[in-house]
Order: structure tokens, then C-alpha cells, then sequence
């Protein structure tokens, strides 16, 4: 009786070693090429895509996607736009656990990083970027392909999660630096070839002064806020990047709560604290106080350079709000100007894994597509993106667009191409973070910090020790930093059912126990009959 029950046990275990075994392992699985592609077929594809309500955008999708189906026929874009990277970040974490992710969609690495914990969601694209056939550049494309040698090397290695490309860049952005230089110089101050933060400080503090009447002596009016941040996420990460302090690791180790936070925090809360700062989410977009002649730094994304300025293509305030001023356009502000550090962004685009083979061919062919020299160089001039292709740079069309600067308020809008040009002459200096399962909330954390200390200040509530503390504390519970294992994994997953090999592995231990009850049960009835 013992030997044979011995033996269950060790069956059971050996059993239970391999399916977790398996498990752990979570090799990903190279996507196998076909040896051709079907045309007969027909594929519905989904394109889901970020627009910040830019009709020129809207039309370059449109074309693009019109110009692809000319050349395949058989393939039908279906276009799907969101104002927002979270909600459609959140859509398609909601979608994994249904199995309807879309084909083909907008996203960034930290989103990427989080897809990848569903078993097969994504594709990688190693296998897809070196074939032959329908590869970056391949022969049998309907259209002239990109090389991967064409590609920006710098952008192109930001899509390496894991050792694998899961991602192709479609554009790219930074941060910058809008100036009311009108107001600078009413104050007395002279713009610096070299901006650093000492300056936006001092100028912003400056500008604060009242009248007997409380209007602001730089513009005449009831409000003035001399600096606004859009993104604070990309603030905290710049400032700690710029002095060298801990953020996180590649391996997901998180860093962010040090002695430099705090000190960057501080500085926050005493500008936060007179006025002289504030951001997006507390105030709202840089670009409405600036072009109402209530701001004077406007810090956000090169992409939004559509919005800065007198002249703004897409003015988002009532006409007889605007302020006539000179804009500057600036690099973002330097702790060391001998080391400058600002970040890399911009949308690119990943696969989703389907079934049909073919269908993921079909999706693939259509993102090559998006690094043609005609699509990178349209979406380009919409905003202030660069494309991501050295051979989209390269041509003769794109050059005379950067040329055009200024020569009207619209395709060639100054500001616009100003932004572009000041990215393309620091792509070297950009950096992005370390992407894994995690980092996604990380980086909100790193926002919210910034936030919830302006917050405070506002509310005459004390920023000490004591307070950070219990801020670093109260982030770290809200984002679940302590449920990182140090390898960016969380102690819980919110992508739908349990794998395949874990609900195996349940039902092997379910069914062990019930061999070794009737087991029991058999016994004692062969006691009972002796």
C-alpha cells in the first residue's frame, strides 16, 4: 500500500515539475513567416491610432490607408481614433482578456511591456523584419519599403524589449521649451543661448509681481502663471536624468524614491507655492495661457508646436483672448550643458498575434507601409514630429518643407518646424526608459509625485520629511510598486484567465487528490471485509 502510494506521489510530482516548469519559462514564440501571401483572401484589419483632434492628421490616416488598399486590394483598414494614450492603452488591456485585440495599433514600449505578460498577444517582429519576401525592404512588396538600415537606429533600438523588436517606430518627439521672449525682455531678462532651470525660477518668480489694483505688472491682467509643465511624468524623469540620479533599473529594480526626488520635489513645492508653477492637470494646457499672455515657459512635447504661438495653426482659445508676442522656441532646461538630457517619444506601432497566419501578414504589410517616404513625410508636417526614416530625411521634399520655415502660418508654420529642427539636431541626446512589466506605473508615479506636492502648496498644507515620507509611501501604495519583484513583474495580472499550462497544472493536483480519496476508500473497505 505505501509503495503504491509512494509512487502516486512521485508520478504527481514529476507531473507538477513540468508544468510549471513549462510555465516559467514563458518562452515567446517566433512568428513563423508564410511562404507567400494569400491575395485571394480578403482581411478586415483594425488600425487603432492616437490624434489629438489634428484634422491634418486625420486625412494623412485616411490617405495612407486609401493608397495601401489601391495596392492590396484585398485588404480593408479599418481606422480607429483615441485622444488619449491611456484610454487606449486601457482598451486594449481590456481587449487581451477577450481575445479582440485590434491588428495593428499606436502605442509606446511601456504599454508593450504590460501586453506582454497575455501568453502570445503580441508578435515579435524579429522573424518579419529579415524576410526576404515581405521584410523591411522585401521583394515582394507592392510598394518601396524601408530597409532596416533606413531606419533611425537610435528609435528603431527603443522597440528591444527582452532581447526581441516588438515595435516599429512611426515618429518621434521630445520636449521643449515655448517663450514668451516679449515678457522675458519686459523683465529685464535676455533668453540664454543655454536655458537652465535656475533661470525659469528666477524669471518665473519675476513675473509675479502686482500692481496697487493685483494685476500682474508684466501683462496687465487678473492671471499669470510664468511656467506650466504638461507632462510631469517627463519631469521628474528629465530632472532625475539630468543629475544623474536613480530612476529604475532594466531589470525593473525601482529607484525613484531618493534623496534627489525629494530635492527636486522641494524646489516644486517652493515655486508651486507662489504660483510661479503649476501643471496641466492643475491648471490646464500650456498653450491656452501662453497664447493668452499668461504664460511664459510652456513646457510640452515638440508635437504639440502646432498649438504655441500668436499664429498657432490650431489656436485652441477665442480670438479675442490672444496676445500678440514673439515665441522662442528653446531646448528643455540643462542641469549640464555638457551632458544635455531630454527624452524620446513619439508614437510607434506594434503587431497583435491572430490565428491566421496571414492575417498577421496582412497587418505587417500595412505597418511597413507607415515608414514610406510619402507617409513619414505628410504626418511630419503636421505637427511637430520628426519621421523616423534617415531616407524620409533625406529626401528633397523634406528638406525644402524645413527650409519653408515661417513662410506661412500653417504647412510651414515657424514654431512647427523649429520644434522638428531642434529635435533633429539632439536625436544623440535623447534617451527613454527602462521598459518592463511595471514600468507603465511607474512612470505615472513618477507624475503624480510632482502633482500631489503642487497640490499640497496650494492647500497651505507642510512639505517636510515627514511629508515625503508619506507621499513616497502613498505612491507606491497607489501604483503597487511594492508588488514588483525586482524584475518588473506584479504579484497580481488583471489579463483575463489563468494560462493554459496553470489551469492544466490545477487539474492534474485536483485529480491526484481524488485518486488518492478513493484510493483511501478502497482500503478501508478491504480492512472491513477481512
Amino acid at each position: 500500500m505505501r509503495k503504491r502510494l509512494s509512487a502516486l506521489l512521485l508520478m504527481l510530482a514529476v507531473i507538477c515539475t513540468q508544468l510549471t516548469g513549462c510555465h516559467g519559462s514563458k518562452e515567446r514564440i517566433a512568428f513563423q513567416v508564410p511562404e507567400s501571401f494569400d491575395e485571394s483572401k480578403s482581411y478586415e484589419l483594425t488600425f487603432w491610432a492616437k490624434n489629438d483632434t489634428n484634422k491634418a492628421q486625420v486625412a494623412v490616416y485616411e490617405q495612407v490607408i486609401a493608397d495601401f488598399e489601391a495596392l492590396y486590394p484585398n485588404i480593408r483598414i479599418n481606422l480607429r481614433l483615441y485622444t488619449d494614450y491611456s484610454k487606449l492603452y486601457n482598451d486594449v488591456i481590456s481587449n487581451i482578456a477577450t481575445n479582440t485585440t485590434p491588428n495593428i495599433c499606436i502605442t509606446y514600449p511601456d504599454h508593450i511591456a504590460t501586453y506582454l505578460t497575455g501568453e502570445d498577444v503580441m508578435v515579435p517582429l524579429d522573424d518579419l523584419f529579415t524576410d526576404k519576401k515581405y521584410g523591411l525592404g522585401g521583394s515582394e512588396l507592392h510598394y518601396d519599403g524601408v530597409t532596416q538600415a533606413e531606419i533611425d537606429p537610435k528609435f528603431l533600438s527603443e522597440g528591444i524589449i527582452s532581447g526581441h523588436y516588438y515595435d516599429l517606430p512611426f515618429m518621434r518627439s521630445t520636449e521643449a521649451c515655448y517663450i514668451n521672449k516679449t515678457y522675458v525682455e519686459k523683465l529685464g531678462y535676455t533668453i540664454p543661448e543655454q536655458l537652465t532651470w535656475d533661470f525659469i525660477w528666477e524669471v518665473s518668480e519675476a513675473a509675479m509681481a502686482k500692481d496697487s489694483e493685483d494685476n500682474f505688472l508684466v501683462n496687465g491682467q487678473k492671471v499669470m502663471i510664468p511656467c506650466i509643465y504638461y507632462s510631469t511624468d517627463n519631469m521628474m524623469i528629465q530632472l532625475l536624468r539630468q543629475n544623474g540620479a536613480g530612476y529604475s533599473t532594466s531589470a525593473g529594480e525601482i529607484q525613484i524614491f531618493n534623496d534627489t526626488t525629494k530635492e527636486i520635489l522641494y524646489t516644486v513645492a517652493e515655486h508651486a507655492a507662489t504660483r510661479a508653477f503649476s501643471t496641466f492637470k492643475i491648471s490646464s494646457y500650456p498653450a491656452n495661457f501662453l497664447n493668452a499672455g499668461q504664460c511664459i515657459f510652456a513646457i510640452d512635447s515638440t508635437g504639440g508646436s502646432t498649438w504655441m504661438g500668436s499664429d498657432a495653426p490650431l489656436l485652441d482659445i477665442a480670438e479675442e483672448k490672444i496676445v500678440r508676442f514673439e515665441t522662442e522656441v528653446k531646448m528643455l532646461p540643462q542641469v549640464d550643458w555638457d551632458n544635455p538630457q531630454m527624452i524620446s517619444q513619439g508614437p510607434s506601432v506594434c503587431l497583435f498575434n491572430k490565428e491566421d497566419p496571414q492575417e498577421v501578414l496582412a497587418s505587417w504589410l500595412f505597418m511597413q507601409y507607415l515608414l514610406t517616404d510619402k507617409t513619414q513625410i505628410a504626418y511630419s508636417q503636421t505637427e511637430g514630429f520628426v519621421p523616423v526614416t534617415l531616407r524620409a530625411r533625406e529626401t528633397a521634399e523634406y528638406q525644402d518643407y524645413l527650409a519653408r520655415e515661417g513662410e506661412d502660418n500653417t504647412t510651414h508654420y515657424a514654431v512647427k518646424i523649429q520644434a522638428a529642427k531642434l529635435l533633429l539636431a539632439n536625436v544623440e541626446n535623447t534617451f527613454i526608459t527602462p521598459v518592463f512589466n511595471g514600468s507603465a506605473s511607474l512612470r505615472s508615479a513618477a507624475g503624480q509625485l510632482v502633482e500631489n506636492v503642487a497640490k499640497s502648496v496650494r492647500r497651505k498644507e507642510t512639505v517636510d520629511e515627514a511629508y515625503m515620507e508619506k507621499l513616497f509611501a502613498d505612491v507606491t501604495s497607489l501604483y503597487r510598486l511594492d508588488q514588483l519583484d525586482g524584475n518588473g513583474q506584479t504579484g497580481k495580472t488583471e489579463l483575463g484567465p489563468l494560462p493554459k499550462t496553470s489551469v492544466a497544472l490545477l487539474c492534474c493536483l485536483g485529480g491526484a487528490w481524488v485518486l488518492l480519496g478513493v484510493w483511501a476508500g478502497v482500503s478501508r473497505l478491504k480492512k472491513k471485509k477481512r
